[in-house]
């Protein structure tokens, strides 16, 4: 079952009204076509309007989305011969973080994700996302592994944000996230780094220290949600849309500041509205940025991830005459 934003109340309300019309028709044999017609042109100028001037927080809303491709929608719909593997060798395995092997087309890359589910029970299965130490731990053996092999890594990014709990805390949450900074920073093999949907925090940036970074063109990427944002500056975490429209999160924002290297157009209102064209074009964009990385050197792909990241959050100072009177 389809799932509606709260603001595309108008064009659902709309959407009805063209459905009972249609039906009314059938049923009655009264031909309705003008007014179905009339409803339709109308359905279609109220929905370029809505998806056109979007919100940061109503990206928010679609980036988190139930019906968006999810890390394994991704793998299933772009790679080959996807063999899974688990556990960080040390705790246990992390459902909230996918990885292993596969090829696109003739060449073998390591994939790894942050993985939601589709409903409830696969939701508490894979922790919403949010991923354990042990998952960061198991990506970084994995892109390790990928680093030995000379394999590129691919990530994929949908996150709230790492998980915060007691038992996460008590085995090193954040040692883990920094440690896949560091390592990630190092990797001498083509790093590319996809944000899908949420981008949250450090949870977000384990996995996404790379040669290039891509962002869905609806996701959201930030150092912290726009609920948790409200709840430290007005305490009050309602004030999330408030918070969401000065945080500069979206993809546009993060493209014009330096932070992203690319955006991905979705689908006309969104990636769950064409899951297969949304996958399709993602597959594009990984065949062509690897294109351009796999001729370049260890050294040159460490050089350039160096220089990219030590560029983000520079700022000038500029003196300013103070004119007296």
């Amino acid at each position: 079952m389809a799932v509606d934003l709260p603001f595309e109340k108008p064009l659902v309300e709309l959407r009805v009204k063209i459905d009972e019309l249609k039906r009314f028709t059938e049923e009655k044999g009264i031909d309705m076509s003008e007014e179905v017609a009339t409803l339709e042109a109308k359905a279609k100028t109220l929905a370029e309007a809505i998806y056109r001037d979007l919100t940061p927080w109503q990206k928010v809303q679609i980036a988190r989305h139930p019906d968006r491709p999810t890390t394994l929608d991704y793998i299933k719909g772009i790679f080959d011969d996807f063999i899974e593997m688990h556990g960080d060798r040390s705790f246990r395995d992390d459902p909230a973080i996918v990885g292993g092997i596969a090829r696109l087309g003739d060449l073998a890359v390591t994939v790894v994700g942050t993985q939601k589910g589709r409903d409830t029970k696969e939701n508490i299965y894979r922790n919403f996302g949010m991923a354990h130490p042990e998952g960061y731990r198991k990506s970084l053996r994995l892109m390790k592994q990928a680093e030995k092999f000379d394999r590129p890594v691919i990530t994929f990014i949908d996150t709230a944000g790492a998980y915060p709990g007691t038992g996460a805390e008590e085995r090193g949450q954040g040692e883990a996230i920094a440690k896949n900074l560091i390592e990630m920073a190092a990797l001498e093999v083509p790093v590319l780094c996809i944000v899908t949907g949420e981008g949250g925090s450090g949870g977000a940036l384990g996995l996404g220290v790379g040669n290039r970074v891509m962002m869905l063109e609806h996701a959201w990427y930030s150092v912290i949600a726009p609920e948790s944002a409200a709840a430290i500056l007005w305490k009050d975490a309602t004030q999330a849309q408030r918070a969401a429209d000065s945080m500069c999160i979206t993809a546009q924002d993060l493209l014009r500041l330096g932070i992203i290297d690319t955006i991905i157009p979705e689908p006309f209102g969104g990636a769950q509205r064409e899951p297969a064209t949304m996958i399709a074009r993602v597959k594009e964009h990984i065949t062509a940025t690897l294109e351009e990385l796999m001729p370049l050197s260890k050294q040159q792909l460490l050089s350039e991830r160096y220089v990219k990241f030590r560029q983000m959050g520079v700022f000038y100072e500029q003196e300013v005459e103070i004119l007296q009177d």
